[in-house]
């Protein structure tokens, strides 16, 4: 029986840490994730775990402190926001490139600038292709669900890369919620020891990390991490199912909400999930068949397996919390539209930018969306696919 309790979605990571007591926590503050170390670090000083704690000059320094700590042969974990992913965006690289299963706590928060402190997904979709393993959370309970599978899903062997656990600045990190936690014991038991094949403290096998890696070698050394990439989906499908067993939570890539007979769907991610789906149950009230698919695996990418299950829809929405900038619209529409394409999947698709900086996404403005689905799938087609939802216009 799990234990009952209401905590913030920072506070829920960083009790998920303490759970898992890694050997090495190097981070440095920033809004809104500031709190997880903050807490970390309490249970540091009173002796709840014997992780070395590293209060470093910067993030750049935290991550090259994780990196050196994993490659050495501990247990790494952090956690940032915004400027400070973007300030450690040369080691983010080189931690996924050398293959160093680290685990990060992301709160999802605008990148500057202007200045903002508020909530979007530019900074995760601004490393999406760094070769982290991204997971996605609606609530406080599936962020600290999401980071007692990662260390099973990254430390893998057939998979070894770094892993981001993201959730919504302020919206999930600092509200607090009603969550079920795992026994201590329990969650020792399911993490289990890292023990690394090959590390730098191993005197009976000196190796070298991050060496130079020229024309004759790095092209195969991508193309490993592609592989490894690959071979993601089926180990966090398989931790998924084992953590079920333990909890009864069930995961998977993503999460088909009324969509059994739903007709109009709208596909997003972390916190907006919620309101989408009281938008949907509202709308079944009066006949309409509205579903969301929420996705949580975004890298890997599930595009085989999103592909058909929009494959039966008459219109498709897809809402992104960060703009590409590339007159083509958002990174999540990019992929969910590239993925229906090269498997078959011809339903009228729209974009929506929405929610940069912060700006509240009512219930309102997502029953727009789907009024606009229905008139969308009556005529079989969508004109002007990139949209924005709720900003001021001229």
């Amino acid at each position: 029986m799990g234990i009952r309790e209401r905590l913030s979605g920072n506070e829920a990571a960083a009790i998920a840490m303490k759970q898992i007591n890694p050997d090495v926590v190097a981070a440095f503050p920033i809004t809104p994730s500031t709190e997880i170390p903050q807490y970390f670090s309490s249970f540091v000083s009173n002796g709840s775990v014997d992780t070395e704690f590293v209060a470093v000059e910067s993030e750049h320094s935290a991550m090259s402190a994780c990196i050196g700590a994993e490659a050495a042969g501990a247990r790494a974990m952090t956690a940032t926001s915004s400027n400070g992913l973007s300030l450690m965006w040369e080691m983010i690289y080189i931690a996924s490139s050398t293959r160093l299963p680290i685990v990060m706590s992301l709160v999802n928060r605008a990148v500057s600038g202007p200045l903002n402190i508020h909530n979007d997904h530019s900074d995760a979709m601004g490393v999406r292709d760094s070769g982290w393993i991204q997971l996605f959370s609606e609530n406080n309970q599936e962020a600290y669900d999401n980071l007692l599978m990662a260390h099973r899903i990254a430390e893998h062997k057939d998979v070894l890369l770094p892993l981001m656990v993201c959730q919504d600045g302020f919206i999930t990190s600092h509200s607090i919620e009603n969550i079920e936690l795992v026994e201590d014991e329990k969650v020792k038991e399911f993490v289990g020891t890292y023990k690394p094949k090959h590390y730098l403290l191993n005197t009976a096998e000196p190796i070298a990390v991050g060496p130079l890696d020229l024309q004759a070698y790095l092209f195969e050394h991508k193309r490993a991490q592609a592989e490894a990439m690959k071979n993601a989906k089926k180990v966090i499908a398989s931790v998924s199912a084992e953590f079920e067993k333990m909890t009864g939570r069930h995961y998977e890539f993503f999460e088909k909400y009324k969509m059994d007979d739903s007709e109009i769907v709208i596909v997003c991610m972390n916190s907006t999930a919620g309101t989408a789906k009281y938008t949907a149950d509202c709308l079944r009230e009066n006949g309409i068949k509205a579903g969301v698919l929420k996705v949580r695996m975004f890298r890997p990418f599930p595009a085989e397996e999103i592909a058909k299950a929009l494959a039966n829809q008459k219109a498709v929405a897809v809402l992104d919390k960060a703009d590409s900038l590339n007159a083509a619209g958002g990174p999540l529409f990019e992929d969910v539209t590239s993925a229906m394409f090269v498997n078959g999947v011809f339903v009228p698709t729209v974009n929506y930018i929405y929610g940069i900086g912060g700006r509240d996404t009512t219930e309102s403005e997502i029953r727009n969306v789907y009024m606009d689905l229905i008139e969308i799938a009556k005529k079989g087609k969508a004109e002007n696919p990139y949209r924005y939802l709720g900003v001021r216009s001229k």
